[in-house]
């Protein structure tokens, strides 16, 4: 059986690549002319030249696949200019399900993610079906994720047999951009992390999230949604367990909100002017005001996803982060 697999040169995509082909199956993967490929190095997948945002390259590249991953997204929380995110995630995704349901995929998986479900004001694990309130989304990266989840309902109710997982934050090799979560890890192997904004988030293996999509496609229920996560944590727990880990300290000093805010729309506005990209930014402060704690309870009960133990997704990560390979040129 053969899978289009967008975004395959990611960091999910990439774990979803492996286990396809740890699976028996064939894997076409859609890219970009000039993207990254140090992921796919040495993997034996076909690789289709396109671009989400264009129609017609994702229904040619889909042409032939009875499976389909819709793992392509743009994780960040300073894009510029503000509506490519849109284009991508929401814009992207209408492509892709479109296109699966002219040539009649008989799966899709779509890679949403917990940044479109609602939280719990009681700070308690929130689930698939905790109420989202649309006005309180923060950020345009938590509305497009929202959005693109609402045009992957839809396309649910024309008949097109899409499932949803939302991920959590993943961590573990491959991540070569690195996403925000990930981040993270780098800078508190590098040592530049002298402080830290206390959050919560839940953190799973990002080999889990891949076996996750894999059961989705073969145990889900179209038109569900269904949390792909782990163990809930603070922001202070995860470094100390990185500290744990490497033996390297971590800081402790805990950086007060307010103060924060207001220096990070001061970053945010030079970058503006000046470009590059804020370390802190703005969406990223107001956000960690909620904790992001997540019950992946349905998706254990209903796909079987498993739960690596979050000491060893962190170690798998801090050993690639050490000895990741640097960037590599276009192809």
């Amino acid at each position: 059986m053969r899978s289009l697999v967008t975004g395959a040169a990611g960091f999910i995509g990439a774990h979803v690549v492996r286990a396809l082909l740890a699976w028996g199956g064939k894997v076409r993967a859609l890219a970009r002319p000039g993207t990254d490929l140090r992921n796919l190095a040495g993997l034996d997948v076909e690789l289709a030249w396109g671009d989400v945002r264009d129609f017609p390259s994702v229904r040619r590249a889909m042409e032939g696949c009875e499976l389909v991953f819709h793992v392509a997204a743009l994780y960040s929380f300073w894009v510029r200019p503000r509506g490519l995110i849109y284009q991508v995630n929401v814009d992207g995704t209408r492509n892709v399900l479109q296109a699966a349901l002219e040539l009649g995929a008989e799966r899709v998986v779509y890679t949403s993610s917990v940044a479109a479900l609602g939280l719990r004001e009681d700070g308690t694990p929130a689930d698939e079906e905790t109420p989202v309130d649309p006005k309180a989304i923060v950020g345009d990266y938590k509305r497009s994720k929202y959005l693109a989840q609402e045009v992957a309902l839809a396309y649910a109710k024309k008949g097109l047999p899409v499932v949803i997982v939302n991920p959590t934050f993943p961590v573990g090799p491959y991540d070569i951009k690195p996403t925000p979560t990930g981040q993270v890890i780098k800078d508190f192997l590098e040592g530049r992390m002298p402080a830290y904004l206390e959050t919560g988030m839940n953190v799973v293996a990002a080999s889990d999230v891949a076996a996750g999509h894999l059961l989705a496609a073969e145990r889900g229920r179209v038109g569900e949604k269904y949390i792909l996560g782990g163990e809930n944590m603070t922001m202070e727990g995860l470094l100390r367990l990185l500290s744990w880990l490497t033996g390297l300290s971590a800081p402790r000093l805990r950086l007060p909100y307010l103060p924060t805010l207001a220096l990070s729309y001061l970053n945010a506005g030079l970058c503006l002017l000046a470009g590059g990209t804020p370390r802190m930014t703005p969406d990223t402060v107001r956000m960690a005001r909620h904790y992001m704690f997540f019950s992946p309870e349905k998706a254990r009960q209903e796909l079987g996803l498993p739960q690596t133990p979050v000491e060893e997704a962190l170690r798998d990560a801090v050993a690639w982060f050490t000895c990741a390979p640097g960037p590599a040129g276009p192809p």
